[in-house]
């Protein structure tokens, strides 16, 4: 397995990471969870992951000293010493998670960040600024850089509800309120795909929909007001997106199951629609693989004469996957830069 940059910069450093309760906060294993495990023998690991993915990976390790936990909020059993913090793609959510670990840190506890210097670690410490009493570059290697820092003593009582952005769409004359937390897509307003993408629907939709990749929920809080006779499915890698969404759906009255799921790895059901503006970044970088996969597999979650309707970046080469995995797919827009793309299953035409 390729180790990423952060783990070969963790790895190169781990003697002086010593700790009994380290908290790893949205580190990828990689192996580094082993190799730390054996170097520190006195500790026992917690790792917090809001990455489904990655907490999947971790809760697969077969050792009783690391314990994995995905979720939104992380609040601490046992007190940890020490946070390993993979500084994250969003600055607003290195100040939520700053906030949000406060209270299940020991005094004096280290905090460890990490990052790539392309996604935004060089402001570390400017944005730790009001929680942390110093934050000091220590290393720097594989385009990575490597802070640590000490809480303040006194800090305020983290709230959830504080980071949430609320906002208002009109879209197609029906105005939904949404609400996301940092980092989540579409945070900060409808972004152009999904508004492309939300003209274009099916003229007549019932029964189950999934919205896959939800974010914050826009695409399935609109459906379920035009159509409220549909069953809404979202499913998110993230527990930041699920959360929000949540919130979303809730803010407009509708309901819906929420999946955590690494592309369709716990979709079990058939959906008689399937909308998607599905996700092409992870962390910084930009990744088209799992959507590809999604694409790939999605034949088996629909129902015998399902549909299924996408939006992305019109360079992308998502028609001839749709075309070979699903069935013959009409391009229904191309528009400012987005494609929306729309197939039937069984379709004869």
């Amino acid at each position: 397995m390729a180790i990423n940059n952060i783990n070969q910069l963790l790895i190169r450093n781990i003697e002086a990471l010593s700790a009994t309760r380290p908290l790893l906060v949205n580190i990828e294993d990689q192996g580094f969870i082993s190799q730390y495990l054996s170097q520190h023998s006195a500790a026992n690991i917690d790792s917090y992951h809001t990455n489904y993915a990655e907490y999947k990976t971790c809760q697969q390790i077969q050792n009783a000293r690391v314990n994995a936990h995905f979720c939104v909020e992380y609040v601490a059993k046992t007190k940890h010493d020490m946070a390993i913090i993979h500084f994250p793609k969003s600055k607003a959510e290195f100040s939520f998670t700053l906030e949000m670990l406060a209270e299940s840190m020991t005094e004096n506890a280290t905090l460890v960040i990490v990052g790539e210097n392309k996604g935004g670690v060089k402001s570390a410490e400017k944005l730790g600024i009001d929680y942390l009493e110093y934050c000091n570059k220590v290393d720097s290697a594989r385009h990575c850089l490597m802070f640590i820092g000490e809480y303040k003593t006194t800090l305020p009582r983290f709230e959830l509800q504080k980071f949430y952005k609320h906002y208002q769409i009109q879209v197609q004359e029906k105005t939904l309120e949404i609400a996301a937390l940092p980092g989540v897509f579409s945070q900060n307003a409808l972004d152009t795909g999904t508004e492309i993408l939300l003209a274009h629907l099916p003229d007549i939709m019932a029964g189950k929909v999934l919205d896959f990749g939800c974010g914050a929920g826009v695409i399935a809080a609109y459906i379920g007001t035009v159509y409220p006779q549909t069953k809404l499915t979202l499913v998110d890698v993230s527990a930041l997106a699920l959360h929000s969404a949540q919130t979303t759906l809730s803010l407009n009255k509708l309901s819906g199951e929420l999946i955590a799921s690494n592309s369709l790895s716990d979709v079990r059901e058939r959906y008689d629609f399937v909308i998607s503006n599905p996700p092409f970044h992870q962390g910084v970088k930009t990744h088209y693989a799992a959507t590809e996969q999604f694409l790939a597999d999605i034949k088996q979650n629909l129902a015998r004469n399902g549909c299924i309707t996408i939006v992305a970046n019109s360079f992308l080469k998502y028609l001839p996957i749709m075309q070979e995995a699903i069935g013959k797919t009409k391009t229904l827009a191309i528009k400012k830069g987005f494609a929306v793309y729309q197939c039937y299953l069984n379709n004869k035409d």
